[in-house]
């Protein structure tokens, strides 16, 4: 593998994925492997190469130190640049946060997964990177298509749209309400299928589908 010459951009990374058995998003945070703030918890990170594209530091960062597969990251986007000059104790450098979602069906071992709202202490500004991006990361649900079926996978009932929805923005819509705003978005269908009867009973979840994510 090429060496990569660095620069004093770091690109850190909101991993985030789908788990429908917790019915809640959960974001991935690892122990740092070496000095500063070796063992301690963080979002994964990289300098970016000089030449290299904003995604590929992502893939990067995620596979590295996420240890996750590369095949596994349904999508990437940016958020925010952060930079306060003392976020880094081994000098100044620029923090570009990003989101990365990660398939709901993909294995998921390696890093610690936690809801965004109860991420414990991490190292550097990482905190702070969680905090400000988290709203965010609620505003682009439903609106942001890549973001979106990234996250939920290429079918999904109703149930489960309910539930990343309540996980990112903190409140559970009414079912009819989030009905008719997925009906507006680009790519995204109501299918005549029903998942599975619920264990106590009641109506099946309505399963959707997209029909295009670009």
């Amino acid at each position: 593998m090429a060496r990569i010459e660095s620069t004093l951009v770091s690109v850190d990374v909101l991993t985030l994925r789908f788990d429908a058995r917790a019915r809640a998003v959960l974001l991935a945070v690892a122990p740092r492997g070496s000095d500063p703030f070796a063992g301690a918890l963080a979002l994964p990170g990289v300098l970016l190469g000089r030449g290299e594209r904003l995604r590929d530091a992502a893939l990067r960062a995620v596979t590295g130190k996420l240890g996750l597969d590369g095949s596994a990251v349904t999508a990437t986007g940016q958020l925010a640049t952060f930079d306060e000059p003392s976020r880094d104790p081994r000098g100044p450098t620029l923090s570009v946060a990003l989101w990365a979602t990660v398939d709901p069906a993909a294995p998921a071992s390696g890093p610690i997964w936690t809801p965004p709202a109860e991420v414990p202490a991490l190292a550097f500004d990482h905190d702070r990177i969680v905090a400000d991006c988290r709203p965010m990361l609620a505003d682009r649900l439903w609106r942001d298509v890549p973001f979106t079926a990234g996250l939920l996978g290429r079918e999904f009932t109703t149930a489960q749209a309910l539930d990343v929805t309540e996980s990112l923005t903190g409140d559970r819509p009414y079912p009819a309400n989030l009905g008719r705003t997925m009906d507006r978005v680009p790519g995204l269908e109501r299918t005549e299928q029903h998942a599975a009867a619920l264990p106590k009973g009641g109506r099946p979840p309505l399963v959707w589908r997209w029909t295009s994510t670009g």
